[in-house]
C-alpha cells in the first residue's frame, strides 16, 4: 500500500478507517486531517454503518507505529494548528457508530487523543505511548485534557504530560485502558472477536447508550433526554425482537429499527 491520505472502506455494517504514511510513522499533516473529517460526514451520514475500526498501515517500519501525531512541519506554517487538530478527535468522539481503534504501533501527541476519543482499545504487547506537549512547550487543548483525565485519571494523566515520558502498554493497562491488550499473532483475531460482538449488538441501543454514556461521562447528565431514549427503545422492533429472541433461544436479527 502506497503512502498516502487516510482511507475509508465499508463492508456491511462495519466501517474502516486506515492512516496510510508508514514511512513517515503515520504522521498527520492538515490533508490528512481534513479527509478524516469527510470520512466522518460520510460515516454519520450512513446508517449502515453500526462499526468504525480506526487502523494504521506499519508496512515496512523497523518498529511498528500506529502515528507519531501531527506532522511537526505544520507549526512551521501555523503556530495554531493544535486548535485545528482538536476537531478531529471531537468529532471522531461525537460518531453515531460505535468506534474502535486497533492499536497495532505504538503512538505519541495528538494522535494518543485519537486514540482515547475510540470507545474501544485493542493494543499489541511491547509497544510506547508518548505525550510530549509540555516538552515541547504547549499547553495541551481543552477537549483532549477531558479525554485523559476521563481515561487515564488525573495522576496517569500528570505523568503522561508533566514528565512527557514513554509509556508502555503493559503499563497502560493497568488504568483498563485497553478491552485487550495482545501479542502481534492474536491481534487480528482479539480485534475481529471484539467487532464481531459489537456488530452483533442491537444497532439502535448501541448507538444511543454510547451517546448517554458520553454526555454523563462529560457532565451533560440531562434526565429527560435520557429517559426519552429509553422510551423510544421500548418501542423500538430491535427490542421486540431481543426479547423474542431471548424467548426462542435464537441469535437476535436486529434491523436498526
Amino acid at each position: 500500500m502506497m503512502d498516502g491520505s487516510p482511507t475509508l472502506d465499508l463492508s456491511g455494517h462495519l466501517a474502516t478507517l486506515t492512516l496510510r504514511r508508514p514511512a513517515l510513522r503515520n504522521s498527520l499533516n492538515d490533508d490528512d486531517l481534513n479527509t478524516l473529517l469527510a470520512h466522518f460526514d460520510a460515516i454519520n451520514a450512513n446508517p449502515a454503518v453500526h462499526v468504525v475500526v480506526l487502523r494504521a498501515d506499519t508496512q515496512g517500519q523497523k518498529s511498528p507505529v500506529f502515528s507519531a501525531g501531527y506532522h511537526v512541519g505544520g507549526f512551521d506554517n501555523d503556530p495554531m494548528a493544535p486548535l485545528f487538530f482538536e476537531k478531529i478527535p471531537d468529532a471522531l468522539e461525537r460518531l453515531r457508530s460505535v468506534t474502535v481503534c486497533a492499536l497495532n504501533g505504538s503512538v505519541y501527541g495528538g494522535a494518543t487523543d485519537l486514540v482515547l476519543a475510540c470507545d474501544f482499545r485493542v493494543a499489541q504487547q511491547g509497544l510506547h505511548w508518548r505525550m510530549p506537549a509540555c516538552a515541547l512547550g504547549l499547553h495541551y487543548y481543552p477537549s483532549g485534557l477531558r479525554r485523559y483525565v476521563s481515561r487515564f485519571g488525573l495522576n496517569a494523566s500528570k505523568r503522561a504530560f508533566l514528565l512527557g515520558q514513554s509509556l508502555s502498554f503493559d503499563e497502560l493497562a493497568k488504568l483498563d485502558l485497553f478491552e485487550a491488550l495482545v501479542t502481534a499473532e492474536a491481534f487480528e483475531a482479539a480485534l475481529a472477536s471484539l467487532t464481531d460482538t459489537l456488530l452483533a449488538m442491537s444497532p439502535l441501543a448501541l448507538q444511543a447508550t454510547k451517546k448517554s454514556l458520553n454526555e454523563i461521562g462529560a457532565g451533560l447528565y440531562c434526565e429527560p433526554v435520557l429517559k426519552e431514549r429509553s422510551r423510544q427503545s421500548v418501542h423500538s422492533a430491535d427490542f421486540a425482537e431481543g426479547r423474542a429472541a431471548f424467548a426462542e433461544r435464537r441469535t437476535p436479527r436486529f434491523t436498526g429499527r
